[in-house]
């Protein structure tokens, strides 16, 4: 059992190191092509054709793979204004396991959705108006979001009920 924990802690070691070089990569991606956009418009009247839709894609898996990284770190908002009124302890760690397992029922519905939303993209074969890429690369990234928000989810889950039973 311990070796496959392990083995769970290296893999999201790596999807994680993947995921903030992506997201670093991609940040600096939007942030020099609004510049240059910007730039181009404004100092040279012309326009870059299509820098939106890639910038647009571009963000849309910025945020989403962000997102990841701070459900993984248990970073997200959240409203915990409870524990201002909760003082008890074991109260505020079974109100923590009741928000938890709606984020897992939530991430849930969302794996469902962001998959339908992504496979009617792929059976449709929409495409970008200028570089022709297609518009499920863009929806996948809500895929691919949301199954690392369930992943997240349920090991919170675990932790919860694990720090519960252990009082």
């Amino acid at each position: 059992m311990k070796t496959f924990m392990n083995l769970l802690v290296t893999l999201d070691d790596k999807i994680t190191s993947l995921i903030k070089v992506a997201v670093t990569i991609l940040g600096i991606f939007v942030s020099f092509a609004m510049v240059a956009g910007i730039a181009s418009r404004t100092l040279l009247d012309v326009p870059v054709f299509g820098l939106e839709e890639l910038v647009l894609m571009a963000a849309i898996w910025l945020y989403m793979l962000g997102a990841a990284l701070a459900s993984r770190e248990r970073s997200h908002l959240s409203a915990d204004f409870i524990q201002a009124f909760v003082h008890h302890e074991t109260w505020q760690d079974m109100i923590r396991l009741l928000a938890t397992v709606l984020s897992v029922v939530m991430a849930t519905f969302f794996v469902t959705w962001s998959y339908s939303l992504f496979s009617w993209g792929f059976d449709k074969g929409q495409v970008t108006p200028v570089f022709g890429i297609p518009q499920y690369l863009s929806q996948g990234s809500l895929f691919v979001a949301s199954v690392l928000l369930l992943v997240y989810a349920v090991r919170d889950l675990i932790k919860d009920v694990g720090k519960l039973m252990n009082k």
